[in-house]
């Protein structure tokens, strides 16, 4: 083998993590690949909203998207509040708003590459 490619696989390979942390990253992206999480996700990136406004908004029951909201909550990609009665999510944090802004820039440069 080309001492280049030894030393770049040494490199890489102190670099990798675990398979138990790239499992956990695996998961933390399926968790993307359902649309109406996506919608909640991406709802959530521009507003704190109820389940009843989310609900209609994606146009599914209330026990819809609490299932959704729920998954979300124990991936700790939302986080809610309560106010009264009325409970209010949110994204966790700015890591999660960042990666759904970054996808979201990412398909549309893609659509305008293709036209």
């Amino acid at each position: 083998m080309h001492k280049g490619h030894i030393e770049i696989l040494e490199k890489v390979r102190s670099e990798l993590p675990t398979d138990e942390l790239l499992a956990d990253l695996a998961d933390l992206f399926k968790l993307f690949g359902d649309s109406t999480r996506a919608k909640i996700l991406f709802s959530l990136s521009e507003s704190e909203i109820c389940v009843c406004a989310l609900a209609e908004l994606i146009g599914m029951t209330q026990s819809a998207v609490s299932h959704q909201l729920r998954i979300l909550r124990d991936a700790n990609l939302v986080t809610c509040r309560r106010a009264g009665k009325t409970v209010y999510y949110s994204l966790a944090d700015s890591h999660v708003s960042s990666i759904v802004a970054q996808g979201f820039e990412h398909i549309l440069e893609r659509k305008e590459g293709e036209k």
